[in-house]
């Protein structure tokens, strides 16, 4: 095994873990991985085969969350439809764009979400909430959305659905965080499978980043029940790892150049 093969598999360990812990920054981790860890040359590819490893390790943390009881069926799949339709969309316009223009973009938007998700909330969020005529349109309108950042920027989306969801439903946190998973997983596959169309897709590399992403998936499902029953201390995590890696995208892109 040659070194960028046991950096993939370490990377895909950490994707995984911050994946089920929070639902989302698993390709906000991911494709700088690639670009600065692995040492994937092309950004446009390390955005294609990110996407497809994160895809696949949010599926596989989705049963993780939903053994727990913490997945939103109805929500999720209503969220999910809506923004496959705009996962596509922004996919098509992403390949269009300048690598270089996307990640510092891509690190302003990660900031804006990381203050939103600080600002407090009344209370917990209703841990019976449903599918209704109410929460319908917002849930479609909020997956619109996600779907298409997520295929612009060439991510899962997960940091832009947790948010969405709880805007649409006010569902709680730790619900917002496994609901997440079944969009991320969604929303990644309709971006790989665009960049894998135009071979933007490095198969081997996505290959050892899910293998790594499914042993940290597993104990970061664990870490999310746990906090979860400590009020706002998933916000904190979910915020903080946003703006961590937002302020390394904007070193990389605008003052490393």
């Amino acid at each position: 095994m040659t070194l960028p093969d046991f950096l993939a598999i370490l990377s895909g360990s950490a994707v995984g873990l911050v994946l089920a812990l929070i639902g989302g920054g698993g390709s906000v981790l991911a494709t700088p991985a690639l670009l600065y860890v692995v040492g994937v040359a092309n950004p446009h590819m390390a955005i294609g085969t990110s996407a497809l490893a994160v895809s696949v390790n949010a599926f596989a943390n989705l049963i993780n969350h939903a053994r727990r009881g913490n997945v939103k069926w109805r929500c999720a799949m209503v969220f999910a439809a809506a923004g496959v339709i705009g996962a596509a969309v922004g996919a098509a316009l992403g390949k269009m764009t300048d690598a270089q223009v996307l990640l510092p973009l891509f690190a302003l938007l990660m900031i804006v979400v990381g203050i939103a998700m600080l600002r407090p909330r009344k209370d917990d969020g209703n841990g019976d909430v449903v599918l209704n005529a109410q929460n319908a349109p917002k849930l479609i309108g909020f997956g619109l959305g996600a779907g298409a950042l997520s295929g612009f920027f060439g991510i899962g989306g997960g940091f832009l659905i947790v948010p969405g969801l709880i805007g649409a439903t006010g569902m709680t946190m730790i619900q917002a965080v496994g609901s997440s998973l079944f969009s991320v997983g969604s929303f990644g596959a309709t971006t790989a499978a665009s960049y894998a169309l135009d071979g933007l897709v490095d198969w081997r590399v996505a290959a050892l980043f899910i293998g790594g992403g499914l042993v940290g998936g597993l104990i970061g499902a664990s870490f999310a029940t746990h906090l979860s029953k400590q009020r706002g201390a998933l916000q904190r995590v979910f915020a903080g790892v946003v703006f961590l890696v937002a302020a390394y995208m904007l070193y990389r892109s605008l003052i490393a150049h």
